[in-house]
């Protein structure tokens, strides 16, 4: 009987120390991965092809004609001439464009385009013709909508 008892109590302790010690390292996991993702360092997209013009964005879902030459780069307060193109679904254009900028420094959201999309071009199943400019350097993140919808986003530089 005494026993019986003895290992009882010796298992109940070994269980809720084995519980204990797993939740303790489960929420260590999670804040060591909000803290990472808090802190995260922002790069500008990546570049890519379609059809003859160079692009920034994700590969066949949206992006601009932009080849991060001199002419074409970012600098804070001048206004330059983008082409968008996105790729997808016809149920997923449905809706007005409007793409929304947020400095990697900053919380305050800004509206950098609003209007409609045209169809095919360039390899893409639509496209949007912009005046763009970004108020100050360093990394922007241009959210891009259609309708009330996230479409994607597309991360610049914004050059001194």
């Amino acid at each position: 009987m005494f026993r019986k008892s003895f290992v009882a109590i010796i298992s109940i302790i070994v269980i809720l120390t084995t519980v204990g010690c797993t939740n303790k390292n489960k929420e260590t996991i999670n804040t060591n991965v909000e803290n990472k993702n808090s802190v995260q360092k922002w790069n500008q997209s990546p570049l890519f092809k379609s059809s003859n013009y160079t692009m920034i964005g994700e590969k066949g879902r949206l992006g601009f004609i932009y080849d991060d030459s001199e002419v074409v780069r970012f600098y804070p307060n001048k206004t330059q001439k983008y082409m968008w193109h996105f790729w997808g679904e016809d149920y997923e254009f449905n809706g007005k464009l409007k793409v929304v900028a947020l400095h990697e420094n900053d919380e305050e959201q800004i509206t950098v385009i609003e209007g409609g999309l045209g169809g095919e071009n360039n390899g893409a199943d639509r496209h949007a013709p912009s005046n763009m400019s970004l108020p100050k350097s360093g990394m922007w993140k241009l959210d891009a909508y259609i309708g009330d919808k996230l479409f994607g986003s597309v991360y610049v530089k914004v050059h001194k």
